[in-house]
């Protein structure tokens, strides 16, 4: 018997705060770290963080279980000119259970909607969640 896919919603207070997040306007690095509560079938916080560099919010994600992450981030451009894009990043490590791969892995389209975002990136290791990855994948946008 195949298990069918899981779509959690999106907590109410939760797409208050990702929409609050899309229009603050402070010039700092930011995140909304965001998991998925199994019992409720809902995507709520987990922990937010401002001024956090992409090195420090590695250090932040779990290395054996799924994140959502909405990371406010000040690109510096090579010309000078600096950007805040907002980027959806899906943390989901290698050696999770499947069970919780599948449930974020099912419900992270519906969440990406929500947030309306459209720079999203997926680790498989936090290890890899890094200045030079970020900018890397960035680059394709700008």
């Amino acid at each position: 018997m195949s298990e069918s896919l899981v779509v959690c919603d999106v907590a109410e207070d939760l797409v208050e705060k990702l929409r609050k997040f899309r229009f603050r306007k402070e010039t700092n690095n930011a995140a909304i770290i965001m998991k998925i509560d199994k019992e409720k079938q809902l995507v709520v916080l987990d922990e937010e963080h401002e001024g956090i560099s992409p090195d420090e919010l590695k250090d932040e994600l779990p290395e054996r279980q799924p994140r959502f992450i909405v990371y406010s981030y000040k690109f510096q451009h090579d010309d000078g000119r600096v950007s805040y894009p907002l980027c959806f990043i899906f943390s989901s490590p290698v050696g999770c259970k499947p069970e919780q791969q599948m449930m974020y892995a099912g419900s992270k389209n519906k969440l990406v909607q929500t947030a309306e975002l459209t720079k999203v990136f997926e680790i498989r290791n936090t290890e890899d969640l890094t200045e030079e990855w970020l900018r890397e994948k960035l680059g394709y946008f700008h």
